[in-house]
């Protein structure tokens, strides 16, 4: 029994380096998109809405790391990637078409700025003891990972009218897979439910993503529909 709670021991310090490892590379994994919109100087239809979520989970995650005693790994990993985040964002409201940028920065200001300073000063305020503050924090947190799981399936409909995953970036949906896997599996060894259901569901809805950047990886595009969406940020092109 002692040899197997050693083993299961190394197998969890192995989880936790190997999950630190895959959510530094996933923040890591839009460069290559926002390299693409710095040479087109358009988003065209690339969608802000996976890099505001991550952001806005980075944030709250990295405030929960920073509140929780022992969590330190929580706010470092986070810390990079607000860091990471705040660029991409910065570089999307840069290079958007104008008919999209005011949309754009009212839901960067309402999801990076607003929701974050409610939930920081609402759990303060509702909440005297500071492990309540922090399991609320922790709710609200893997909650908000389910969400930016989630977030690259806003390309769908670009993706099945187009019959293209020219704009479906697969780095991210690739990590945003492993990411869920590797924390899923850790969960599972230490029975954290908590930790399991977003990182469950982030396995889940990433398998999704990748099973339809396959099916139309090799899939005739179709020209019309794909001149069409990238008709209004033509202009912005040099």
């Amino acid at each position: 029994m002692a040899e197997l709670s050693f083993y299961v021991g190394v197998i969890v310090v192995y989880m936790i380096n190997a999950g630190n490892v895959i959510s530094v590379l996933l923040f890591l994994s839009p460069v290559e998109t926002f390299w693409k919109i710095v040479k087109r100087r358009s988003t065209e239809k690339y969608e802000c809405l996976p890099y505001i979520c991550t952001l806005m989970g980075s944030s709250l995650w990295t405030y929960y790391g920073i509140v929780t005693p022992g969590e330190y790994l929580v706010s470092t990993v986070n810390g990079f990637g607000v860091l990471a985040e705040s660029i991409y964002v910065l570089i999307f409201l840069f290079f958007v078409p104008k008919p999209k940028f005011l949309k754009t920065v009212a839901l960067v200001l309402a999801l990076n700025v607003i929701f974050p300073v409610i939930t920081i000063v609402g759990t303060r305020t509702a909440f005297g003891y500071a492990k309540t503050r922090s399991n609320s924090m922790g709710f609200i947190c893997a909650a908000l990972n389910i969400i930016m799981y989630g977030s690259p399936l806003s390309a769908i409909k670009t993706v099945v009218t187009t019959r293209s995953v020219k704009y479906m970036p697969f780095l991210l949906s690739f990590f945003l897979f492993l990411n869920g896997a590797i924390w899923a599996v850790y969960a599972l060894l230490l029975h954290d439910v908590f930790l399991l259901v977003p990182n469950g569901m982030g396995f889940v809805l990433g398998t999704i993503q990748l099973l339809i950047y396959a099916f139309y990886r090799n899939a005739k595009p179709n020209i019309v529909d794909e001149e069409e969406a990238l008709a209004p940020s033509q202009p912005l092109l040099s």
